[in-house]
């Protein structure tokens, strides 16, 4: 059944796992965006519980998540894992409160919408009180699959990732960063986060292999896609890497159309797109990175050119920063468009 509960103007939003990176980001996201709060509650385990966390120009004191944690809040943004997710966000749901959930615990469910608020933002018409907020690296390339699937139905999609470590969380991010100076001086190097060295190497493995081969990485991006954009028919396939670098992923796109889309149209389209910006000029060499976009909201886009190896083929390079619009920011947005309803 549909929720059925009016949100007030000024809701109180809770951010479950707020210590995290991503929780860290959502907090900034709030404040940033101004989001309409009357009150913003930071919740994490009993082990973090009694940290302070800066926040509109003063502290939020963590406060341990527990079962009447959610209490009296309208709005929780879920960025504490899926186990968490689990428990906790039928809890919230049961006290009167929307969760948007960060984690994969309820994005294939077919009673919970998987939302890009740029691409789907109409199927928030019929959630339960648990929205999914999709896998970092799906989000970005939806948001660019979206408006040129308008101009032609597109079926067949080929990707490839370079994902930062700051996907992995912050150890990851701090692996990085010891694992490097190690190197630079020639120490010994001891994986702990990553299943292999990160520091100046590629790593094509992120979460877990399955039967066929593929990573859980891979199939997510699969199946996400084909749900936010109501397009069982595409056809995607994907390889995902895991690169040094420490913020923002990066993606190569090959695109196959039912027909002919000129680099032109499909240029102009993304130009004018809602989170989109078009960095594509090779002339001046110009082109999305991710050492240059830390902490930036959009999609960039870049390198867009014909793929001669299909009939209806378009290539591209997209960049955006993941814990960003790939996690924090579209939570936000989706809350923001929760409220616009």
């Amino acid at each position: 059944m549909a929720w059925d509960k009016v949100l007030p103007e000024h809701p109180v939003v809770a951010v479950a796992g707020a210590t995290g990176a991503v929780g860290i980001e959502m907090l900034k996201t709030l404040e940033e965006r101004d989001f309409p709060a009357s009150r913003v509650i930071a919740l994490a385990s009993s082990r973090s519980a009694g940290k302070r966390l800066p926040f509109a120009g003063g502290e939020l004191i963590v406060e341990e998540m527990t079962e009447t944690s959610l209490d009296g809040v309208d709005i929780a943004l879920f960025s504490a894992g899926a186990a968490v997710s689990k428990a906790m966000a039928p809890v919230a749901v049961a006290a009167g409160c929307v969760v948007i959930d960060n984690s994969s615990a309820f994005r294939m469910d077919d009673d919970v919408p998987l939302v890009v608020p740029e691409v789907n933002a109409g199927d928030l018409k019929w959630h339960s009180g648990i929205i999914a907020n999709p896998n970092c690296s799906t989000i970005q390339m939806v948001v660019v699959l979206g408006p040129l699937h308008e101009l032609s139905p597109i079926r067949r999609v080929v990707v490839s990732t370079y994902q930062a470590a700051s996907g992995a969380g912050q150890a990851a991010m701090d692996e990085l960063y010891d694992q490097s100076r190690d190197f630079l001086q020639g120490r010994e190097l001891v994986p702990s986060a990553f299943t292999h060295r990160i520091a100046f190497n590629c790593i094509p493995q992120i979460d877990v292999f399955l039967n066929d081969g593929s990573t859980k990485e891979e199939w997510k991006m699969v199946v996400e896609t084909k749900k936010i954009m109501h397009a069982p028919e595409i056809e995607i396939a994907a390889t995902c890497v895991r690169v040094p670098v420490l913020r923002c992923h990066s993606e190569s796109l090959n695109i196959e159309f039912d027909s002919d889309v000129t680099v032109a149209k499909a240029r102009a389209v993304l130009q004018t797109a809602p989170g989109i910006i078009v960095t594509d000029d090779p002339v001046s060499l110009s082109y999305p990175m991710p050492a240059l976009l830390e902490g930036s909201d959009d999609v960039y886009v870049g390198r867009l050119r014909t793929d001669e190896s299909v009939p209806y083929g378009l290539a591209l390079w997209i960049v955006a920063d993941q814990l960003r619009k790939g996690a924090a920011l579209n939570a936000v947005q989706i809350a923001e468009a929760l409220l616009a309803r």
